[in-house]
């Protein structure tokens, strides 16, 4: 007999679920996703863009901590994965405004459902973790 540490009534197996289905290349959809929002700035950037359009300055400024580097190499690498769209308004000195796309509007669902999910388990996750450094000091 096999014990499971999996409650009942839970979500499926992730095996199960074609995000984690391998390609012909050894990768699954869940991995490029990863790579894109798991970093440290772009669930930040799809946050402050979810409403509406803003220039880099104004981005920057909303996202504590970015630098200027890492904030073009976020944008530039979202655009680059259809999540942002850069818009150059032809006025003297040119203005570029950064929007979501609509792929990266439809990010905002399951990133609610992570934070939910976050806000939901923190003490547990805290508790946790301080569990385990009094035991392993």
């Amino acid at each position: 007999m096999t014990i499971s540490t999996k409650p009942e009534g839970s979500a499926p197996l992730l095996v199960t679920t074609p995000g984690f289905e391998p390609d012909g290349e050894g990768g699954c959809p869940i991995r490029e996703v990863l790579n894109r929002v798991g970093d440290t700035w772009s669930i930040l950037v799809i946050f402050n863009l979810q409403e509406r359009p803003l220039r880099f300055n104004a981005l920057r400024r909303r996202i504590e901590g970015i630098s200027q580097r890492m904030l073009t190499v976020t944008l530039r690498s979202m655009e680059r994965d259809g999540l942002v769209a850069r818009r150059v308004k032809p006025v003297s000195p040119p203005e570029v405004e950064y929007s979501l796309t609509e792929l990266g509007h439809s990010l905002a669902k399951p990133i609610t459902e992570l934070g939910n999910w976050a806000a939901q388990h923190r003490s547990a996750l805290r508790m946790a973790r301080a569990a385990f450094d009094a035991e392993n000091g």
